[in-house]
């Protein structure tokens, strides 16, 4: 998402005056979204439409077990989670519009989860997590349902837990891009802290945004809630896209004033 300069002549009568056009690169940054467990792409399609609409390429999808898939919901494990969104993420990069050094990835509990891990694996540069999940290393290879057999994960979410005893903390404590955190009020699956955990792990993010939904459960089960989500994040999305289109644009400018110098 650089910026372009040319220098143009722009004819007037018999004369010419001399210009300098600034202008966006043909390639656009993107946002990949992930829906939560048991959610499906549709969830998405309304955030995805609004932050079109701030000048970027938006994908969304289904992961496996889910919607047209949903058939195979018991067999899918969280390899399969995270394949399917490395998956999307290299397909969504490959695009010839989208400059594949500004993408953002934003991710549902679930899809939060995986997004954490994929930001390890990928070059991420936004990343936005709304009530990321967390869940223990162990049973990587198991179906995504049976981890709360084999497991207390309401327990487990209820820790204290560092970089140290979880991957997705792991993959936040090495992030260096620009984080924004959400979490709902009243969250019935995603304890407070499971929050505390991830903003803890991100503290060498390039800058960290948490914000509160106030009243919010998990589902985020009313209509002014889903709204209040959906402004946090495309006012998130439009500040810090905005905020790197500027800084490119001012130093471009800067280098063709020392070019002139």
């Amino acid at each position: 998402m650089d910026t372009r300069l040319e220098t143009v002549e722009i004819g007037v009568g018999g004369d010419t005056v001399c210009g300098t056009l600034m202008a966006p690169t043909q390639r656009l940054p993107a946002v990949l979204f992930v829906h939560g467990w048991g959610g499906s792409q549709k969830h998405d399609l309304v955030r995805a439409r609004k932050a079109a609409s701030t000048g970027c390429i938006c994908l969304t999808f289904d992961l496996r077990g889910h919607e047209a898939d949903a058939r195979h919901r018991a067999m899918v494990t969280r390899a399969h989670g995270l394949e399917d969104l490395l998956s999307a993420y290299d397909w969504l990069v490959s695009r010839p519009g989208v400059d594949p050094q500004m993408v953002a990835v934003v991710g549902i509990s679930y899809g939060g989860y995986l997004a954490a891990i994929l930001a390890e694996l990928r070059p991420v540069r936004w990343l936005a997590l709304r009530s990321p999940a967390l869940y223990l290393d162990e049973g990587w290879e198991l179906s995504k349902l049976r981890l709360h057999e084999v497991a207390d994960l309401k327990s487990y979410r209820r820790q204290h837990l560092g970089p140290s005893e979880n991957r997705a903390l792991r993959a936040c404590q090495r992030y260096r891009g620009d984080v924004l955190v959400v979490e709902a009020e009243h969250d019935e699956v995603v304890p407070h802290a499971v929050i505390e955990n991830y903003v803890a792990a991100l503290s060498d993010a390039r800058s960290l945004t948490v914000r509160k939904l106030a009243g919010a459960d998990h589902g985020l089960s009313t209509k002014p809630m889903q709204q209040a989500y959906t402004g946090v994040l495309v006012d998130w999305l439009r500040e810090m896209i905005g905020g790197t289109r500027e800084a490119l644009a001012t130093r471009r400018v800067a280098e063709l004033e020392a070019s002139s110098d």
